[in-house]
C-alpha cells in the first residue's frame, strides 16, 4: 500500500521511496520551507478570462479524475477516500480488475485496507452505532476523528443508507448517533471533521447527551475548536478553519443570528482570509506556512499542497462575488498550472486530492457544479 497516485496506473509506485516518498509520508504535517517568496510569472493570471479560467479547471479536473486512478488491491482507504472527498459518488477504484464506486465499497464492507469500522451496541437504547476507529499516522485508516464520517457526509451519503459491517448491516443515522456518543472520546480536541459531517445532518443549535453523560452541543464543538492553535494543527489550521466555515455556512442558511461563538467564529475565517492574501506569493500560491508568515518551497507538490488546502477552505468561506476577486483567480490558476506542472508525477493523495476539492469548490461556485462520469456509465 503507497500513498501516492500516479497517472495513467496506481501500479509502479514502490520505486518513489526513498527522500520524496519519506517526504511525501508525512502528510499534512507542517513541510520544511524555503523562506522568502515564488518567483512571479511574466503573464499575470489575475487577467485570465473567465472563458479560459474555466476551460482550464475542467481539464485539470477532468484529467485528476480519470488518468490518476487507484487500486483497493494496492491503495488503502486513506488515499481511496481522499479521492472520494474531491469528486464524491462518482469516484472510483479498481478491484479485481474491475471499476467500483469508492463509496459503493465501502459500504460493502470492502475488502479495503483501513476501512475498520465496528457496531457498538447500546442496550438501553435498543440500537446500535456505527463507530470508525483510529489509525493516526499509517496512510491506510482514519487519521483524524470522524475524518471517514465527513467525506461521507460531504459524498452525499443519505441517513438511511446502508453499511455492512462484520455479516451485519447499519446505517449513516447509526454513524450520526455514535459519532454524538464519542465526542468525550476526543482526547486531541479535534472536532474538525465532527462538526463538517454533524452539521450537513443536524441542525446548529443541536444538542444532546454523549457517552460521558454530560450535555454536548454543536455551539461546544465550535468553541472549543476556536481555543485550538491553527499553526499547530494538521495543514496549517485549514481543516479547522473548513469545519468553522461550513458550520457558519449551515447556521447563515438556517437564519439564525450570528453572535457569540459564531461571531467569534466569522471573526477567525475573515483573520485568516486576510492572511491567505498578505502572504500569497507572486506567482499566486499561497503560503507553505499558511497563515503564520509568507514562504515558499521549491518542490511543486508541496507547493500544490498549501495553495490547494488554503483555496479549498477559501472556497467553502467565501461567497462567488468575493471568490472572483483578482487575488483569488491569482491563486486557482496558479493551482491549476501546478495541477498541469505535476502530470507525469506521482503526488501524495492527501494533498491531491484536497487540491482537486478546493478546484472543484472553486469551479461550482463560478460556474456551477461539473458532472464526472459515473462508474455505471462508464461501464455502458
Amino acid at each position: 500500500m503507497f500513498p501516492f497516485v500516479s497517472a495513467g496506473t496506481a501500479r509502479g509506485v514502490a520505486c518513489l521511496f526513498g527522500s520524496v516518498a519519506l517526504a511525501a509520508l508525512l502528510g499534512c504535517r507542517p513541510p520544511a520551507v524555503d523562506e522568502g517568496v515564488a518567483e512571479s510569472s511574466a503573464a499575470d493570471p489575475a487577467q485570465t478570462d473567465d472563458a479560459v479560467l474555466h476551460k482550464l479547471l475542467d481539464d485539470v479536473l477532468r484529467f485528476t479524475f480519470e488518468e490518476r486512478t487507484l487500486s483497493a488491491d494496492e491503495q488503502a482507504a486513506w488515499q481511496i477516500l481522499h479521492g472520494v472527498l474531491a469528486y464524491g459518488r462518482a469516484f472510483a477504484v479498481e478491484q479485481d480488475g474491475k471499476r467500483i464506486s469508492a463509496v459503493e465499497l465501502a459500504q460493502r464492507g470492502g475488502p479495503l485496507q483501513g476501512w475498520d469500522v465496528e457496531l457498538v451496541s447500546y442496550s438501553k437504547e435498543q440500537r446500535a452505532g456505527l463507530r470508525a476507529l483510529m489509525d493516526p499516522g499509517s496512510k491506510a485508516g482514519q487519521g483524524h476523528p470522524d475524518q471517514w464520517f465527513a467525506v461521507l457526509a460531504q459524498a452525499g451519503v443519505r441517513k438511511d443508507e446502508r453499511f455492512q459491517v462484520a455479516g451485519k448491516q447499519a446505517t449513516m443515522d447509526d454513524f450520526v448517533w455514535q459519532v454524538l456518543q464519542d465526542v468525550p472520546r476526543n482526547t486531541d480536541r479535534e472536532y474538525s471533521w465532527t462538526l463538517i459531517g454533524l452539521t450537513i445532518y443536524l441542525p446548529t443549535d443541536h444538542q444532546w447527551t454523549a457517552s460521558d453523560g454530560k450535555p454536548w452541543s454543536i455551539e461546544r464543538l465550535m468553541e472549543i475548536e476556536l481555543e485550538q492553535s491553527l499553526a499547530e494543527s494538521a495543514c496549517g489550521g485549514t481543516h479547522r478553519l473548513i469545519g468553522m466555515a461550513m458550520a457558519l455556512n449551515r447556521r447563515r442558511a438556517e437564519g439564525k443570528k450570528i453572535e457569540g461563538v459564531w461571531q467569534r467564529a466569522q471573526e477567525q475565517i475573515g483573520w485568516a482570509v486576510d492572511r491567505a492574501k498578505e502572504y500569497q506569493n507572486p506567482d499566486g500560491s499561497f503560503s507553505t506556512n499558511y497563515f503564520e508568515r509568507p514562504a515558499s518551497h521549491p518542490d511543486l507538490a508541496e507547493n500544490l499542497g498549501s495553495t490547494g488546502h488554503t483555496l479549498e477552505f477559501l472556497a467553502v468561506s467565501l461567497p462567488k462575488e468575493e471568490l472572483q476577486a483578482p487575488w483569488i483567480r491569482r491563486a486557482a490558476v496558479r493551482l491549476a498550472r501546478l495541477f498541469e506542472e505535476t502530470r507525469e508525477i506521482p503526488l501524495e493523495c492527501g494533498a491531491l486530492y484536497h487540491a482537486a476539492h478546493g478546484l472543484v469548490l472553486y469551479r461550482e461556485k463560478l460556474f456551477g457544479p461539473m458532472k464526472f462520469e459515473s462508474v455505471e456509465a462508464a461501464m455502458k
